[in-house]
């Protein structure tokens, strides 16, 4: 048998275990995993690299339309690719129009259609606005329906209130897909915010002060409430705290079906890195203590935590500049680094098996979104790679997202991604890009 392609000698990193093997690629897919292929096709030298399965990232704003100048799927596609991803999921906000119907739902599909460098699925929102377009959205084919149970920041996304977000849920188990909330007390963090800038206060520290863990924990708990009670799927995005995880953890138990996502900026950095960075640090839930983040680990290392996502959210220069931290946009950039920063601060300093990395950052987020296709190093899956050179230090310099005001950038990570393939085709091979290849749209169940 002649194949498209053949990676030869690479370390395949797989949820199950290191392998020593080669892929056998045609048509986009994998179709051949053997100690050592023999058979011709084009070669592609892997010695001495580690193979994963393309980072999946399930979390990420991109934007468009209507906020390209924030970021794009180009640039947010390439940013990606160069840190390991093959594919994304594109949240409903902060493009503009968000995406709370069939017709937002096309012209977004359309732009990533003709921009994306590499696959792609879009969520669509859960908000009092749009409860009655909620099942054309799964028709068009979201991939999952996001609510905010606190203020998204943008008037045109409300918050679901209570009885929205018990509703959604029932339509969302209707239709087989997951819901993913941002999980804050509305009354809680509105509250702390009115009182603490009542009395003058606009500082850093403040506005941390403003968004506890409790916030997290109450909306943790409401959430799993209504999921139990309508048999939703949830997903929990950007826990910033080991005890929510173990909240959830304990419903999964007890079988809610829960799937638990934590960010690299959560295991990166601390409230510390907050005071000391500035704006390139605020997001919502924000950055915690160090002691908070050692029991997040200790949650990740224990298996308890199921996906890592970028929560990609940049914004242009001028809404992160203002002596009021209140005022200034919430969001982090730093889709290029979630491979890093597990290989790092992970398997580099913790001891996170290289099994997990490739569970958490591919495998796990294919799966609970549907995307039998991808995640995987096996027969039948799409031939999306990532080759890492493990044992080689970098620094971080070479940005592709559109502002790079990237917290990320400039530091020493381990682990460089020296070639990116998507569906067999390489988009990204050392600092460059295949700027001719283009993602598809990712429904779920294909």
């Amino acid at each position: 048998m002649s194949f498209d392609l053949i990676v030869r000698g690479g370390t395949l990193v797989t949820p199950q275990e290191l392998r020593r093997a080669d892929l056998g690629i045609s048509g986009g897919q994998i179709v051949e995993v053997s100690q050592e292929i023999t058979t011709g096709g084009q070669a592609l030298d892997a010695s001495g690299l580690h193979v994963f399965p393309g980072v999946v990232d399930a979390h990420v704003h991109f934007n468009e339309p209507g906020r390209t100048h924030w970021e794009g799927f180009e640039t947010g596609s390439r940013a990606l690719a160069a840190g390991g991803g093959t594919s994304f999921l594109d949240m409903p906000l902060n493009s503009s129009p968000p995406v709370l119907g069939r017709a937002e739902f096309d012209a977004k599909r359309q732009i990533g259609e003709q921009k994306s460098l590499v696959d792609f699925g879009l969520w669509g929102g859960l908000t009092p606005a749009n409860l009655d377009r909620l099942d054309e959205l799964a028709e068009a084919g979201v991939v999952a329906f996001k609510a905010f149970m606190s203020h998204s920041g943008l008037d045109e996304f409300p918050a679901a209130d209570d009885l929205t977000l018990l509703e959604g849920m029932r339509t969302a188990r209707r239709h087989g897909l997951p819901v993913g909330t941002h999980a804050e007390s509305n009354e809680l963090t509105r509250g702390l915010t009115e009182q603490v800038r009542a009395g003058g206060h606009r500082g850093v520290r403040d506005y941390l002060n403003s968004r506890p863990v409790l916030a997290e924990l109450e909306a943790v708990t409401r959430a799993l409430l209504f999921a139990e009670e309508t048999g939703a799927a949830l997903h929990l995005v950007h826990m910033s705290s080991g005890r929510a995880v173990a909240l959830a953890f304990e419903a999964k138990q007890r079988g809610v079906d829960v799937t638990i996502e934590t960010c690299p900026h959560y295991l990166h950095f601390t409230d510390e890195d907050v005071e000391r960075v500035g704006a390139a640090l605020k997001c919502a839930p924000p950055l915690r203590s160090g002691a908070v983040q050692d029991d997040l680990w200790a949650e990740l290392l224990s298996g308890h935590i199921d996906i890592v996502g970028s929560d990609h959210s940049p914004a242009p220069p001028n809404m992160k500049i203002s002596d009021d931290f209140f005022a200034l946009w919430g969001g982090i950039s730093g889709v290029q680094s979630t491979l890093n920063v597990l290989l790092t601060d992970g398997y580099g300093q913790r001891n996170l098996p290289l099994e997990a990395v490739a569970a958490l950052s591919a495998l796990n987020p294919a799966r609970r979104f549907n995307l039998p296709n991808k995640g995987r190093l096996t027969a039948g899956a799409d031939a999306d790679l990532a080759l890492v050179r493990l044992d080689e230090t970098f620094t971080l310099t070479d940005l592709h997202d559109r502002w790079k005001q990237n917290p990320f950038g400039g530091q020493n990570y381990r682990g460089r991604v020296t070639q990116t393939l998507s569906r067999g085709q390489t988009v990204y091979h050392n600092g460059r890009f295949e700027d001719t290849a283009r993602g598809r749209l990712l429904r779920p169940g294909k």
